[in-house]
């Protein structure tokens, strides 16, 4: 597994950026991070059952703490911070992002509610 060697929180552009030790490098939009917390209020086994947060396209990181030397625990200015996002976590998050950024927005709109 990877493990990063850079974070960087871009505030004005509300994207964390995470380089990995392999070269990879993603910007994950807090949006997208919020949304896809790991925090037990909002995940669930699968996509599809996890609970649907909405309205959180203008949130912003906060704070960043660093959980041992495998995760660091996001704050956001909504007040959610209870997720803890391992390294393993994050780099599946860039890997994926497309995918669960528009499987997001289907079901968004597949019950009537915004961004």
């Amino acid at each position: 597994m990877p493990s990063p060697i850079e974070i960087h929180l871009h505030r004005a552009e509300k994207v964390l950026e995470v380089t990995f030790d392999d070269g990879k490098c993603f910007r994950l939009p807090a949006e997208y991070l919020r949304v896809e917390s790991p925090s037990a209020e909002v995940k669930s086994q699968s996509i599809e059952q996890r609970q649907l947060v909405n309205g959180r396209k203008d949130v912003r990181i906060v704070g960043i703490e660093p959980v041992g030397n495998y995760a660091v625990r996001l704050k956001f200015d909504d007040l959610h911070e209870t997720g803890i996002y391992s390294w393993e976590y994050l780099y599946l998050l860039g890997q994926q992002q497309q995918e669960r950024w528009a499987n997001y927005l289907l079901r968004l709109a597949k019950q009537g509610l915004v961004r």
